[in-house]
């Protein structure tokens, strides 16, 4: 565990590492923000259409190969666009094409990576391994962030490229060396047969059965619903926070900076208390994304810079614990065959977050501002997901208590049979 949680950390500088140079140089080549929203579009859609038959492929297959074999793909994918560009034969077509191929290689690579870091460790360890993955994951982002201008400053933008294949490579030698525990071995190898014991029928590994399942679960289409909300309404805060701070707070790029900042480090908390999370449920998410809904409503109210920065870091960190909670009921509440179609679902639902949420927000601030869009968006997560427990609770029937009162009936005769 101790080895993949360092190979994903080098894995995950180097993806944000070549996702900040990726912008930059869409607008070099074009020279058009659209441009660039359109590819960051191009390799997210792959998810919305293909995320199911990556999931079957992550259930069919041995998860330790299908790992290192997509993490290979991605890493040559990564090496082919640092040559193209270091020779300057990359157009915007090309970048586009190849932007397409890494998305249709991640609807398989992460499922399969995904449940590969749960299966190193015991069932009652798996909350805890999910919330060192998100530590490591916010950590990367950080780095990678942070190496991307050093290295297109010294190196040039290929080497950025040519990083990322390098840690795509690191992951895929590391992967043949980890040792899945015997119990998730064990569960991985008890599917239920599709008929009757004796009639040498394959198990269904069909990917509507991974559909039916997630859309007969409601915990899990309550899952989703509750994420959705916060997706759209209450997560793009680059885009809300952003305009915040430039805008009625009359701050600077600095200002917005420090409040970047600072939303990591309260992510950064927020996974470190997630991975102590032992039975986290659907409940506890509803009420972790409501608490961030109100705390943004608060942010939205902020009079001043230094306000903003005090709610921002419980806001940031109320979303990381509960990112971490939904992600282990999401990778727990399944059958272990049928988990890595489940997560397949979950990345056609995400990717449709993805794809509608920032022009929904985008919408909504021009309306309501930035004030306008950050006090709406928390009145509509907190709302609906408090009007959803209410309905829930007069849904549950009580139950009736039937009272035998045997102390009265001890001392009466026994009935007997009437002549």
């Amino acid at each position: 565990m101790r080895w993949w949680s360092v190979a994903n950390f080098v894995s995950n500088a180097g993806t944000w590492m070549q996702l900040t140079v990726q912008n930059l140089l869409v607008l070099q080549i074009t020279g058009s923000a659209a441009a660039t929203g359109l590819s960051m579009s191009v390799q997210a859609a792959p998810g919305l259409l293909m995320s199911l038959a990556g999931g079957a492929a992550v259930d069919r297959w041995p998860r330790k190969l299908t790992a290192a074999v997509s993490q290979a793909l991605l890493g040559a994918v990564a090496f082919l666009t640092a040559f193209l560009v270091a020779v300057d034969q990359l157009n915007l077509g090309v970048l586009m094409a190849l932007a397409a191929v890494t998305g249709v290689v991640a609807t398989v690579d992460g499922p399969a990576c995904a449940l590969l870091g749960n299966d190193l460790v015991r069932t009652e360890d798996v909350p805890s391994a999910i919330g060192v993955g998100s530590l490591v994951h916010n950590a990367g982002r950080l780095a990678g962030a942070g190496l991307a201008g050093v290295t297109v400053a010294f190196l040039g933008t290929a080497s950025a490229y040519a990083a990322n294949g390098v840690s795509f490579l690191f992951v895929a030698a590391v992967i043949p060396f980890l040792r899945p525990v015997a119990q998730a071995v064990r569960a991985r190898s008890e599917r239920p047969a599709a008929k009757p014991a004796g009639t040498g029928a394959e198990p269904d590994m069909s990917m509507r059965e991974g559909l039916t399942f997630f859309m007969r679960r409601p915990r899990l289409v309550a899952l989703a619903g509750i994420t959705g909300l916060s997706s759209v309404f209450g997560r793009n805060y680059q885009l809300t926070l952003a305009v915040l701070v430039v805008g009625p707070l009359a701050g600077g790029a600095g200002a917005f900076g420090t409040v970047s900042t600072v939303l990591a480090v309260g992510g950064i908390l927020g996974a470190v208390l997630g991975a102590r999370l032992h039975r986290p449920s659907v409940r506890l998410v509803g009420m972790l994304a409501a608490a961030g809904g109100v705390l943004q409503i608060v942010a939205g109210l902020s009079p001043s810079l230094a306000v903003l920065l005090v709610v921002v870091l419980p806001m940031a960190l109320v979303e990381s614990v509960s990112d971490t909670a939904g992600t282990t009921v999401l990778q727990t509440d399944p059958p272990e065959y049928l988990r890595g179609r489940v997560l397949g679902v979950w990345g056609s639902v995400k990717t449709v977050w993805g794809l509608a949420g920032p022009p929904a927000l985008g919408l909504l601030m021009e309306l309501a501002g930035a004030r306008g869009a950050l006090v709406t968006g928390g009145l509509l997560i907190a709302g609906a997901i408090g009007a959803g427990y209410v309905l829930r609770e007069r849904r549950v029937a009580k139950p009736v208590v039937v009272r035998t009162e045997e102390s009265a009936l001890a001392g009466q005769p026994a009935l007997g049979t009437a002549a």
